[in-house]
Formats: C-alpha cells, structure tokens, sequence
C-alpha cells in the first residue's frame, strides 16, 4: 500500500497490459494505493523464478498482482487476499481472463489456506507485517523469498519509527529464518527482501 502509488503512473505505454488494466481500474474507483512502478519491476523479476507459487496481501485493485502475473511462468498458481469486498470484486474483474490467479476476500491469515510459497509479498494493511504475523518460515518454501513492502529507506539502525525501533522493519531483517536486507527502490521507498534458510 504506497501513498499515492496509483498517482505514480503515467501514460507509460511500456507498462504490462495487465497492469494498465489494474491501474485504471484503481483510478477509476478512487484507489490512491497501488503499488508504485518501482516495487512492481521488482515483483515481476522475482516473480518469474517462482515455480511453486506466489501469495501477496493485500490484493487493492489489483496493481502489484499484475505486475506478479506479468512475470510469472505460465501455470504458476498466483493466491491474493483482499479485506475489502468491493476491492476484491473489482479485481477480480481485473483479472477475469486469468485462469491461475485466485483472488480471496478476508483477512490476511487467509494466505496460510494454500501455502508454502516461492514468492510471498507483505504488502499494505491488515497487519501481516511485524511481530506476531505473518511467519515466513511458515508461509514460504525453502528458499523461497519474501518482500514486505512500502518502508522509507532506513537511515540509522536499529531503524526507527515515531522515535522507537521499527518492529515491522526488525522482524524481517532479523527473523532467524531468513536472510534478508533492505533496497532502496527511490529516495522515499524501501523493501525488505528475504530468502528462506533451507531446514539444517
């Protein structure tokens, strides 16, 4: 969930043809959300290595799972969950014509009912971010990667957030299962990358 994401595209005609769909369906029903062009290149390459299926949170109009459906192989099985019902009808609409994307209503916790995932993206509310949520030694297989998404890049460390440590930012990077870091993606956007340690 960016700030004023959707505001970030232009009439970039480069764009993927799904993307344009899910972008225009967001400013039509006044989405400000979207994930912004730079985290999407990001998920549509790691998106195309991810054999074994892909889950994000967080589904909004649809933006970030296209730019995921865009880069995957075909066949692979991409699982999106939405807590806004009308969000969630709206992209399903976005995604009609695409057998292998499955977009579910409901809270984050709805990710584990299909689970492990090569690619798994933490992304907007809903809260599956920090202590407590979602478990990527849970969710992801071994070697898989996780991104949770829409930081502003660190400047100290431990990283802060209203003057105390970024819980949400320090479960990632230190989560004892995961080798992870943060990129800088533009001077007022990171994400936290991580890979799945294998078992031993």
């Amino acid at each position: 969930m960016s700030l004023r994401g959707t505001d970030a595209y232009g009439d970039d005609r480069t764009l993927p043809a799904l993307v344009r769909r899910a972008v225009e369906a967001a400013r039509t029903h006044g989405f400000a959300f979207s994930c912004r062009p730079e985290q999407g290149r990001l998920l549509q390459v790691l998106a195309a290595g991810a054999r074994a299926g892909i889950a994000e949170t967080g589904t909004g109009c649809g933006v970030g799972l296209a730019w995921l459906a865009s880069g995957a192989a075909p066949g692979t099985r991409l699982t999106s969950i939405e807590r806004d019902p009308d969000r969630a009808r709206i992209a399903r609409e976005v995604f009609r014509d695409c057998p292998d994307v499955v977009i579910l209503h409901g809270d984050w916790q709805r990710v584990e009912e299909h689970g492990p995932y090569d690619l798994l993206v933490l992304d907007g509310g809903g809260q599956a971010k920090g202590d407590g949520a979602a478990d990527p030694a849970v969710l992801l297989t071994a070697g898989g990667t996780v991104v949770i998404d829409d930081f502003t890049p660190a400047t100290t460390w431990p990283p802060c957030f209203n003057g105390a440590p970024d819980r949400s930012r320090l479960h990632g990077l230190e989560h004892p299962e995961l080798r992870a870091t943060e990129l800088r993606l533009a001077a007022d956007l990171s994400v936290i990358v991580g890979t799945r340690l294998p078992a031993g």
